[in-house]
Order: structure tokens, then sequence, then C-alpha cells
């Protein structure tokens, strides 16, 4: 095919040798997630109580196949300690087998300990946490119903369910599997809300909230009273994509609602020791600053890069003038008694490094159970990858060539008959070049990126998914969307870091299905490639390898 030289020019916004590489420092131990030996992995990875997902299958090593998804065929839903109401629900919506990651977090999940789940894409990490958090909800509600009568007791206070996502996508993407759950009588077994965006709080409070980190910030700091009462109803707490939640912006966002929950426990916890150790001040007239003055108690240290990670209770976590202040967290826990369960969920999850956010939820919660997939920060078994070498002047025969890619049609059979492609750019101005390129071949598609309203973006997600396509994206649709079945992945740019790279081809080979990924790269970006291909062949940590051979060069 030839193209005009107009098109080419076009695809000059995907080629920009000065990107500079962002590595992900690692420790080599990663590659210890996927083993069984819970014993390595504390000696050599944690401080915590890791829980390997290959506990619920013998046969999640095999290469290839459904068994590096699936638990084995005697772990059902019912036999993870999960009701009969919610085993029903969740077979109804084809769900019929628990997953190795859910077959890991559940019970863990269940038992009331905080919970940091660290998994691939597309391992089921969100009803790792939804369905036995239901159960919960569900047990609680018919406990109080049980013990009300006649309106003699007045209904104890609500527990909420209370979901973080960075973005409002995520929290409708939540929301709609949480939804999707329903009992016997066709309903959805909880209330569900997503309370973000434009959307104001709800007169009558559901029992979930999704919500971002701004959107809760912005209702508990109006008032005073409404912030301890939202607070002391919170009884369980969720950080999906934890690692981006507490790095970058987000991050003293995050840290201030902590230190707020944080707050409450320890109130409740004095006021149930001992009326006379209740705080001075009654809790309706406590605010946000008095949750850090509080702090002062401990006063937190100054950290150095020098300090042995097991002697250091303080995170540092911003480098910014005004700081969060955090506190020993170790004493926290053996001083006031818990009332809230805590739970972190990620795709990639780094602990080594002072700041990364697994080192930070090590010091924070070092008694949690850690639930670790079988390919965190590896290379997926059930994906088909190609590498392509592109210059100049071949990348936009070589981007239609991938696009129109032919697929079998027993491919096309598992997918539903749909054939959905993903082509991700690295900026606005990248996809916009690649979507034109594709308009002028003749070839419909659609645009994700952050310049598209909210709508247009909603809109084009429900457009991939029930009609197909191609969708060409930045790295705002590699994280969170869960678009089913989506056949093949093409990296139009390769991606800036080890960790990008992860998060974009986990779009496909999800949920034990089969995918292709396609990733041009330049000369600009050949080691990267390089490692991280290495890392494949080696059947170790993408991030591991990539860091590395950085520091190697």
């Amino acid at each position: 095919m030839i193209l005009t030289r107009s098109a080419l020019n076009l695809m000059l916004h995907l080629h920009n040798p000065q990107t500079p590489f962002q590595f992900f420092n690692h420790h080599a131990s990663t590659f210890l997630l996927r083993t069984t030996t819970t014993s390595l992995l504390k000696a050599r990875f944690f401080s915590s109580t890791p829980v390997a997902a290959t506990a619920a299958s013998s046969s999640a090593q095999s290469s290839e196949g459904r068994d590096t998804f699936f638990a084995e065929d005697n772990v059902s839903w019912s036999s993870l300690g999960l009701s009969d109401t919610l085993s029903r629900a969740l077979s109804n919506i084809g769900l019929s087998r628990p997953s190795l990651v859910q077959a890991s977090s559940i019970p863990s999940v269940l038992s009331g300990k905080d919970v940091i789940i660290a998994a691939e894409t597309g391992s089921g990490k969100t009803y790792s946490y939804l369905v036995p958090l239901f159960d919960k909800l569900r047990d609680t509600h018919e406990h109080s119903q049980h013990n009300v009568s006649d309106q003699e007791v007045p209904l104890p206070q609500k527990n909420v369910f209370l979901v973080l996502c960075p973005n409002v996508q995520l929290c409708e993407q939540v929301v709609r599997m949480a939804n999707s759950l329903c009992g016997d009588n066709g309903e959805p077994i909880v209330s569900v809300a997503a309370i973000c965006g434009r959307q104001g709080w709800p007169i009558r409070e559901p029992d979930i909230i999704v919500t971002t980190p701004a959107a809760l910030l912005n209702y508990v700091d109006t008032d005073r009273s409404r912030r301890m009462e939202f607070m002391r109803g919170v009884k369980y707490v969720v950080f999906d994509e934890a690692d981006m939640l507490l790095c970058g912006s987000f991050q003293n966002k995050v840290i201030r609602l902590l230190n707020l929950l944080r707050f409450d426990e320890k109130l409740l916890s004095r006021a149930k020791e001992s009326t006379g150790d209740l705080p001075e001040k009654p809790e309706s007239s406590l605010s946000a600053d008095d949750a850090l003055e509080d702090e002062e108690e401990h006063p937190p240290e100054a950290m150095s890069e020098e300090d042995d990670d097991t002697h250091e209770d303080i995170v540092d976590t911003n480098n910014e003038a005004k700081s969060v202040k955090q506190k020993d967290w170790r004493r926290v826990r053996k001083t006031y008694k818990r009332s809230k369960q805590y739970i972190f969920v990620a795709a990639t999850l780094p602990v080594n490094g002072k700041k990364t956010a697994g080192a930070m939820l090590k010091h924070m919660f070092p008694d949690a159970t850690w639930v670790s997939g079988n390919y965190l920060h590896c290379h997926n078994p059930r994906l088909e990858q190609r590498w392509v070498e592109v210059t100049v002047e071949s990348q936009v025969d070589q981007l239609i060539k991938a696009v129109r890619h032919p697929f079998k049609p027993t491919d096309l059979d598992n997918a539903g008959g749909i054939q959905r492609t993903m082509v991700f750019a690295n900026t606005v101005e990248a996809v916009e070049a690649v979507a034109k390129i594709l308009l002028r071949c003749g070839i419909e598609c659609l645009r994700y990126h952050k310049n598209c309203t909210l709508e247009e973006r909603a809109q084009a997600l429900v457009e991939f998914e029930e009609k197909g396509g191609v969708l060409v994206c930045t790295d705002a649709a590699a994280r969170g969307v869960d678009i089913p079945n989506v056949l093949h992945v093409i990296q139009a740019d390769f991606a800036t870091s080890a960790v990008d790279f992860l998060h974009r081809v986990g779009r496909t080979a999800r949920a034990g299905q089969f995918g292709l990924v396609t990733s041009m790269y330049t000369e600009s970006n050949k080691e990267l490639v390089r490692a991280v291909r290495r890392a494949g062949e080696l059947a170790q940590p993408v991030l591991m390898l990539v860091m590395y051979d950085n520091k190697n060069q």
C-alpha cells in the first residue's frame, strides 16, 4: 500500500526520539512472587504475610491454556465461604468457577483482615473484593433486622462499603460489575452508586459508595459533623488501582483520607475502652486538622535513604513543602482496636524503594495479608507477542498491516463474533494522527483520550464493546477499562515505561482468553524493548529486568 506524503507526515507525531525512558525500581526478588513457598516470600520480598495464588491450583504453572487463570475444578464459590445467594448470582452472569486470584483473595477478605491484592491485569481482582464484602454487608443487614423488633431498639448505624478509584470511568465500571450481581428476585443484591464527576451526594446513601478521592473530600470537608458521621459509618474501604492512588497527584488526598479514617478508629477504640479516655473535644466538633494534630502524640521522624527497612516506621509521602504528615502506623496498630477493614488492589505494585506504593503499604499496614498473582509484573502466557522495528518511512504500512491482521474463525467465535482492536499511542496528538491515517485508509475508528469529554469517552467504550472495531487511545484506556474479548492490542507508540507496557498488553488475554499484541518500536526505545523481551524469554518479572538492564547500561 502506498500512502500520501501528508499521511506519512502525520505519523511524525508518533516518532519522538527525545522521549526519556521511565523505569520503575524493583528488587530482583520480585521473581519470588511466582513461587509457592511462603517462607521464601516472607524472607526475600515481604515483611507482611503473603498468599500465593498458586495455593488454589497445582496446574497454574502450565504455560498455556485456561489453567493459568481458573482455580482447580474442586474449588467452588461456596467452598471459599461465599453464601449460596452470591454463588448463584456469580453463576448467573457466567462465572461458574473462581479464578486463581479470586480463590486466594476471597477467604482473606472474609477473614476481616486488611488485604493487599497485587495481581496481573484481567485476573479477576474486582470480584475478588466485591463478592466477599457483599456477603459481609448482607450478613450485617440480616443481623440488624433480626435484632430489631417493634421499633423498641433503634436501628444501628449503617455500615458503609467505600471504594476509591482514580477516575470516573473506573468508578462507573465498578458500579456496573456490582449491579450485575442479582438475587433470586432479579434485583441487585446490594445498592451501589458512583458519586463523582458532576453527580451530587445522594440524600439516602447506598450500601456501596464508589467515588474518587477528590469527590469524597469535597463532600466531607463541607461539614464537620457530616465528616465524623460518615467516617464512623465506613467499615470497609477499597483502594482500586492502589499504585496510582498512593503516588503522584492523588497521594496527598489519599493519605489525608487514610488519616481521617484511622483517626475515627482511634476515637471509637478510646470510647469503647473507657469513658475516662474519651477525647476532650466532643466528636461532632473534631475536624480534619484535629486528626493531624492528634498525630503529634508520636511525631514522625525524618527518614533518610540509608535507614534500614526493618527499623523504618514512617513513610515520606510528599516532596513538596506542605506535606501531609504520616504517623507511626505500627504503634497505632498495637495501641488501638481495629474497626475498619482496608483492601488495596493493583496490577502493578513495586515494593523496592522508599517511596513506591508497595513500600508505603508495607509500612502503613504491616500486618496485612498479601495476595499475589502468579504472573504479577510478568508476561501473560496466553499472549502471542509480535515485535516490529519501524522507521518513520515504514511505520504507516506496518500500522495498517497490523490493524488489518486477519483472525481465525475460532478466535472470533471465542470473542463473541466481534473483532476488537486497541491501538495505543503516547500522546493526544499521536492518537489524532493515527486516527486520521486509519480513516484515510478506509478504517473506521473510535478515539479515547483526555481531551475527549467524559460523555464522549463513555460513548466510545460502549460502542467499542457492543460493535467492536478499532479504538485508538492513550494510556487513559490502559488501566481499569475492562472491555471483554479484545483480540488485538497494537502499540503504534511503544510504551514509555515497563509499567505502562504491562497495563497496555493487559487489555487483551483477560479472564482466561487468549490475545495478540503487536508492538512497534523505533531506535529510540530499542533498549527498553530489549529488556522487556528478555524478561519474557527468561520468564522473569518485566519490572525487574528493566531495572537491572538500566543499572548496567
